[in-house]
């Protein structure tokens, strides 16, 4: 392991470390919405990158996440009733599961994303979404457009006393989000994300230095969907269900306003938009809650969408990059070592005398 990964594993370690004692000080309500938070986080950044670094549009990764929370509930309930006394291997397989589900709709995806450019891809996989209802009626494990219930995971006997299930939840979200946004880093800043800047800037160059854009993009798409899958198994855990519903165009686009507020091919940014299509709505709702009851429920899910496009217009007007190279710019304080010279002024060199 080279010292950059290590680094990388390292500060991804510290910063699940800190969401996790966070979860102390927030109720179960907030502790839920971390959860889920913590679910687009996770398809949001693979999104991001996605799309940041390839260059292929993504309308359907409401999909990639109903494919992995259909493989988490369906693996893990039938673990979970051949085995009672183990919940944690249902657990683990429900996201093996979903990995597996997601990943290979995704390598499909990213073989026909190989040869598609633009709005045919975004139009394949706004197909997908539009025909997610359609395959949810068709095939029988899926359930139709009730869904599957994905099943319930207690706190464990050593924890009970300290934590409620929300919060257990929540840590276990955040552990899933971070296993899948820490490879996503590590291939952002390494030799795949030079192989998948060079794909985008120019294939034909690409070609002659041996990259094979092709071969990159499907590559690309993969660890995307893989990323996207991990995020539905974990909103699977946290509502305990995956329904068709859930998972329409609105939800995928949502995601694709994620990933632009808070900057394309940035993993920073896109847990900075995930919270935002979190917290954003609940606010919305809470303020239509304290208005009189007929201008409440016409404002009612409409004002959401109103505040989100008034989000994105003024992000991408004030800061094209989004949220993440806005809060860049800010001056920081210098530090000691900068602000102290190490070494004295030279004095001027003196011509010698003749």
């Amino acid at each position: 392991m080279n010292a950059p990964t290590a680094r990388i594993l390292r500060r991804a370690a510290v910063i699940a470390l800190l969401a996790i004692a966070a979860t102390f000080a927030l109720d179960p309500f907030r502790n839920y919405q971390l959860a889920v938070a913590a679910a687009c986080f996770a398809a949001v950044a693979g999104l991001s990158v996605l799309v940041g670094l390839t260059g292929q549009l993504s309308l359907g990764h409401a999909v990639l996440m109903a494919a992995g929370g259909y493989g988490y509930a369906i693996t893990a309930s039938a673990v979970a009733e051949a085995l009672p006394g183990a919940p944690a291997l249902a657990f683990l397989t429900g996201l093996l599961g979903a990995a597996v589900v997601a990943g290979a709709l995704g390598l499909l995806l990213g073989l026909a994303a190989a040869r598609l450019t633009g709005p045919y891809l975004a139009g394949l996989t706004l197909a997908l979404v539009i025909a997610l209802p359609s395959a949810a009626n068709v095939i029988p494990a899926l359930s139709g457009d009730q869904g599957r219930a994905a099943p319930f995971f207690a706190v464990p006997d050593g924890l009970a006393s300290l934590i409620v299930v929300e919060q257990w939840h929540a840590w276990l979200a955040i552990a899933v989000a971070a296993v899948a946004v820490t490879p996503l880093v590590i291939l952002r800043r390494g030799r795949g994300g030079l192989r998948m800047r060079a794909a985008l800037g120019d294939e034909t160059g690409a070609r002659l230095a041996g990259v094979d854009p092709g071969r990159v993009k499907a590559g690309a798409f993969a660890m995307s969907a893989l990323s996207a899958g991990l995020g539905g198994a974990v909103l699977a855990l946290a509502t305990q269900s995956v329904s068709p519903g859930a998972y329409g165009l609105g939800f995928s686009l949502l995601l694709v306003v994620a990933a632009v507020v808070g900057g394309l091919g940035s993993i920073g940014g896109a847990a900075l938009g995930s919270a935002l299509v979190v917290v954003l709505p609940w606010l919305v709702d809470t303020f239509a809650g304290t208005l009189p009851a007929d201008l409440g429920r016409r404002l009612n899910g409409n004002l959401a969408v109103l505040l989100f496009g008034a989000v994105v217009i003024a992000v991408t007007a004030a800061a094209p990059g989004g949220l993440a190279r806005l809060l860049g710019r800010l001056p920081r304080p210098a530090s000691p070592r900068a602000a102290t010279p190490t070494t004295e002024p030279h004095e001027p060199a003196q011509n010698p005398e003749r």
